[in-house]
């Protein structure tokens, strides 16, 4: 049971979003990992599987060329590194694909059980089933806005070579995707509906509030990119102390098991920590939509006053 109920069904400004993101992330937050744990255990294995194997190739790249002596020949690099590496880089493509699918669902069918549940009572096999009962439009959409992606990124290309204005161009376009495709997954779980139907009423919610959409975004998106930076901290100063240990004392590490432990874990520490940001990003968006859809509709607003007359009758 959390402590008090943030209803999330509320016309809020600016301001008002930001601030309710991160009480409702406080909150949430030990809920939400317990859910992030239970039904990532497998993508966790297989970030552990990818990381060791990029750090394994990485590590006897780095070996093979801080061998060379000069003057002296060296045989061919083994090839085995190059395959671990692009293996590793494959496995990861493929993971990081399958972990965002059930991600952006998880974060926003945890929202959705949230609201509908009035913040308590809901657990963790009842967001999965909401999200499992829709995993085909969700698998659908995630293919649609692979080409609305492409279209963004050849339009980033071309305003690249424009000074300022194409900075601003793309800045605005990559808040704007953000906030679009978010909302339109959020409204399809809510919702129920089709993934066309979906991108049209995200499309609505968010060209009608523009900027509050962009601004949402960019100042949640650096607050948590910030907050994503200081939890690499941890994992950043152990492999930095671990390496500076290595070259000063010589060690092997191409062939020191320890190097590779050390290496891995703090690869796949680095991955899991990427992976549970882009949850905490789709929360963002899942407030933004409730804000707009309140704002557009006044649905909350009218059952209230609803009530109202019914309990004056």
């Amino acid at each position: 049971m959390t402590e008090h109920y943030i209803p999330l069904r509320v016309n809020r400004d600016f301001g008002d979003i930001v601030t309710t993101y991160f009480d409702f992330f406080k909150q949430n937050i030990k809920k939400f990992t317990n859910v992030f744990l239970s039904y990532n255990g497998i993508f966790l294995i297989g970030l552990l599987i990818v990381s060791y194997l990029l750090v394994s190739g990485f590590m006897g790249v780095i070996a093979y060329e801080n061998s060379y002596t000069y003057g002296v020949a060296r045989e061919p690099m083994d090839e085995k590194y190059f395959m671990l590496v692009g293996l590793g880089g494959i496995l990861f493509l493929v993971i990081f694909i399958m972990v965002a699918v059930l991600n952006y669902g998880l974060a926003s069918s945890y929202m959705i059980q949230y609201e509908t549940n009035k913040g308590r009572g809901f657990t963790k096999k009842q967001v999965w089933n909401y999200v499992k009962g829709q995993f085909g439009n969700v698998v659908l959409f995630i293919i649609l806005a692979i080409p609305i992606f492409l279209a963004y990124l050849i339009i980033s290309v071309i305003f690249a070579f424009i000074p300022l204005v194409g900075i601003f161009v793309n800045y605005t376009a990559q808040f704007f995707m953000s906030a679009w495709l978010g909302v339109s997954f959020f409204d399809m779980l809510q919702n129920k509906k089709g993934v066309t139907d979906a991108f049209g009423e995200g499309w609505n919610l968010v060209t009608k509030n523009f900027w509050r959409s962009i601004g949402v975004n960019f100042v949640l998106g650096l607050l948590i990119g910030i907050l994503t930076i200081i939890t690499f901290i941890v994992p950043g100063v152990i492999v930095g102390v671990y390496t500076f240990h290595v070259v000063e004392n010589e060690v092997a590490y191409s062939t020191s098991i320890v190097a590779t432990i050390v290496y891995t874990m703090g690869t796949c520490l680095f991955l899991v920590i990427l992976v549970y940001g882009q949850c905490l990003s789709q929360f963002v968006n899942g407030i933004l939509y409730y804000a707009l859809h309140e704002k557009t509709y006044n649905i909350h607003t009218r059952g209230k006053i609803e009530q109202i007359g019914s309990t004056e009758q």
